[in-house]
């Protein structure tokens, strides 16, 4: 099957890849540019685990083509915790509140809500449940992942939780590494941030 070449933009950093027609999104992640925070579960859609956003909105990397991406911005798990390595409001919120037990679903769990406190800042209990319906847990029953996305809302809205802000408009591609603006406080012009490892 002949590859066909898009451009896209993952957690800021623009690629220009050769892909097949069918190339699933999650293969081109995980397989590809090694971002393997993306599960891949059912593989039919239908738990959740492998969500990405797409300009903003929650999308099944297991059924999403990657050529249905093209000029695109991904956001990943990996690019929401700062280039000074500060996790998301949203990723501390879930280890506090004891959201996080085998980890599998988290990701597409964290991903899914920040699309929701992204349109919505202050959603009520029925409306995280209502976002997070699509995304399956075996462990928690649920009850402290509405918790963790309720914690982080109440810290984001107090100003306690800044979120490091990794749309593609706020970084640029120097040397083949993605060079993003500083950290607050800090003297440096930019920081790199290097490649997610496999786990």
């Amino acid at each position: 099957m002949r590859s066909q070449r898009i451009t896209l933009a993952v957690n800021g950093h623009r690629h220009r890849l050769a892909v097949a027609p069918d190339l699933p999104l999650i293969d081109l992640l995980r397989e590809k540019l090694r971002l393997t925070g993306t599960k891949r579960g059912c593989g039919i859609g239908v738990c959740g685990s492998c969500t990405v956003l797409v300009d903003g909105r929650p999308a099944r990397a297991c059924r999403t083509p990657a050529v249905a991406v093209a000029g695109a911005a991904i956001l990943t798990i990996e690019g929401l915790q700062s280039p000074a390595g500060q996790l998301h409001p949203l990723q501390q919120a879930f280890i506090d509140a004891g959201a996080v037990q085998c980890g599998f679903c988290t990701p597409g769990m964290i991903l899914a809500a920040k699309a929701l406190l992204d349109r919505h800042p202050q959603p009520a209990r029925t409306e995280i449940r209502r976002a997070l319906r699509g995304n399956l847990c075996r462990c928690t029953g649920y009850q402290q992942i509405v918790d963790a996305v309720e914690l982080a809302a109440a810290r984001m809205a107090a100003g306690s939780g800044q979120p490091y802000d990794a749309s593609p408009q706020n970084a640029r591609q120097s040397s083949g590494e993605l060079m993003l603006p500083p950290a607050r406080g800090s003297s440096t012009s930019t920081r790199k941030v290097r490649s997610a490892r496999r786990r």
